[in-house]
């Protein structure tokens, strides 16, 4: 259970912090892009508040693979132009409700633009790689899309969070998949960086 509770001071309280920022419901369809630990995280979020479609958009099988498990519907590999393609093809061209942007990059936000559907919620938990991003008319203001996000303030989740991982309905801490001790903190970094390791737990 200390790998999932360890999730509650960062990874799931930044995905369900994407999620309830976003206002993921029973009524909202949601794309999430990033396979990392707080894009399958924000998967298990928008399947806690109720979304019945949520499309991972990610290429890592292993990570894509245990998103399904926590609740995704569908996974779209592609990237960019493509990928924006199937998530619409997926959505009747219309797009989904909400978008929970788990990467921080640019193409990554580009992507949030082109899958959110008119009228929705792009929320960004990524921590921005970039200071200037398309807000103008043609992206954001004429299809009165909502930006929102930030960071997280995990703190204020966890008594919400906590009862479904003391009692065993969920097991966030999954997205735990290398230990290491404090000699090999520099090589838990350089896993994650290479994508050898999806989240590296740490036993002094």
């Amino acid at each position: 259970m200390l790998p999932s509770l360890l999730t509650l001071s960062d990874v799931y309280g930044t995905g369900y912090h994407a999620a309830l920022k976003g206002g993921v419901n029973e009524h909202t369809t949601v794309t999430v892009i990033g396979d990392g630990a707080v894009g399958l995280l924000a998967v298990l979020s928008a399947k806690k508040l109720g979304a019945k479609k949520i499309i991972l958009m990610g290429r890592h099988k292993v990570r894509t693979d245990l998103g399904l498990e926590f609740g995704a519907t569908d996974v779209v590999p592609e990237r960019g132009e493509e990928g924006v393609a199937k998530v619409r093809e997926m959505t009747n061209g219309e797009g989904t409700h909400v978008v929970l942007e788990c990467v921080g990059l640019m193409p990554a936000y580009e992507m949030s633009i082109g899958v959110v559907r008119a009228g929705g919620v792009i929320s960004r938990v990524g921590v921005p790689q970039y200071d200037d991003a398309p807000v103008g008319f043609a992206s954001l203001f004429g299809r009165n899309i909502t930006l929102t996000g930030g960071p997280a303030p995990t703190r204020a989740y966890m008594e919400e969070l906590l009862p479904d991982i003391l009692n065993g309905t969920i097991e966030p801490g999954r997205v735990f998949d290398a230990t290491v001790d404090l000699d090999g903190v520099p090589d838990g970094y350089r896993a994650m960086d290479k994508r050898e390791a999806l989240k590296v737990l740490i036993r002094p």
